[in-house]
């Protein structure tokens, strides 16, 4: 029946080689709570072990979206599991939640144990980045369904937070100060419109990146989603941060409201933070104006911290201390009829000189 099942193009043996393959880079992501185990139908955890009390569950789905076309192109797979990861805590710990446990669901047409095992090589240094167990995962292979090389990822990852500890965003106020931790470039979101753009630039993936040369425009466009879990909790359990914001889809413009009271809004000075150069060649490119990157990407921000005012200094100091490059780049205030939710002043001047 085995011989049957792989003419038809699923091969048992290649995905028991690749869980055998995966197996110590799931063990090294162990952590108290869980022992990082596959093979099972099922993991626990206990958060007993892992020294909560009182505490709320938060989960959270994500993918790595259309960022995975550009590394079927480039044969690059060793980031997009960083990426995978990335996606789902950073979501997490906006709420105040250390993300504990991680699985995967990787689809492809027909296996390729090398390329799988660099795919769950990358989502095993994104759980040692954000301290969470890989705890088991799905892989499926599905003939017929992907074409030749393509492969989809899908990632869940659960967290917990001690109930007075939890971030909704309720206790923002006026006055308060609005933190920009820096991102490493593009993240994971907008990809669709990169790769259009790509096409109209004439480039191939294999080119020289233009604001980078050291890299080709491939390894570039792929490097990973920044984890902001570590340095972000810190924060928050040395009780200066109000609320936080993971920047994806929607860009600045989209995603802060998200963490807003009625009635409050940010102002936010472009100025006071740095454009990383993709997002230059990016609206030279497109001839994208500034709003629309703003509404489009992270521009520079991959995650937006509220604090209160007097506690502004303390929360750099340990983001910093954390690894984080911190701007200062605005501040929330109370809207006025007609207001926007978030002010971006000075894009011309700052994004296309």
């Amino acid at each position: 029946m085995s011989d049957a099942y792989k003419q038809a193009g699923v091969d048992i043996d290649a995905g028991n080689a690749l869980v055998e393959a995966i197996k110590p880079l799931a063990r090294s992501t162990a952590r108290s709570g869980s022992d990082a185990g596959l093979g099972g139908f099922g993991a626990l955890f206990d958060l007993r072990a892992a020294g909560y009390q009182d505490p709320l569950l938060v989960a959270t789905t994500d993918g790595v979206g259309t960022k995975l076309k550009v590394a079927i192109l480039a044969n690059r797979h060793d980031t997009v599991g960083i990426d995978l990861v990335a996606m789902c805590v950073n979501d997490l710990v906006v709420q105040g939640a250390e993300p504990l446990l991680f699985l995967d669901y990787y689809a492809t047409g027909k296996l390729d144990v090398a390329a799988g095992r660099d795919i769950v090589a990358g989502i095993a240094e994104g759980c040692r980045q954000a301290g969470c167990a890989l705890v088991g995962g799905e892989t499926a292979e599905m003939p017929g369904m992907y074409s030749e090389g393509d492969y989809d990822l899908a990632g869940f990852s659960v967290g917990a937070v001690e109930r007075q500890h939890a971030l909704t965003g309720s206790a923002v106020q006026a006055g308060d100060v609005v933190l920009g931790l820096a991102s490493t470039g593009v993240h994971s979101n907008g990809y669709s419109l990169v790769r259009k753009l790509v096409e109209k630039s004439g480039l191939g993936y294999d080119s020289a990146c233009p604001w980078d040369e050291s890299k080709t425009l491939g390894e570039a466009l792929l490097t990973p989603t920044r984890i902001y879990v570590k340095s972000t909790l810190k924060a928050v359990r040395a009780g200066t941060v109000r609320a936080m914001a993971h920047i994806t889809g929607g860009g600045l413009i989209e995603n802060i409201p998200r963490v807003l009271p009625d009635g409050l809004g940010v102002v936010l000075d472009a100025s006071t933070w740095t454009l990383p150069p993709v997002f230059s060649w990016l609206m030279k490119t497109g001839g994208i104006a500034p709003y629309e990157m703003a509404r489009t990407f992270n521009v520079g921000l991959g995650m937006v911290v509220v604090v209160p005012a007097d506690k502004a200094q303390d929360a750099i100091d340990i983001l910093r201390e954390g690894g984080e490059t911190v701007y200062t780049v605005g501040t929330v205030t109370a809207l006025k009829d007609g207001e926007a939710r978030v002010t971006v002043n000075g894009m011309d001047a700052a994004w296309t000189a």
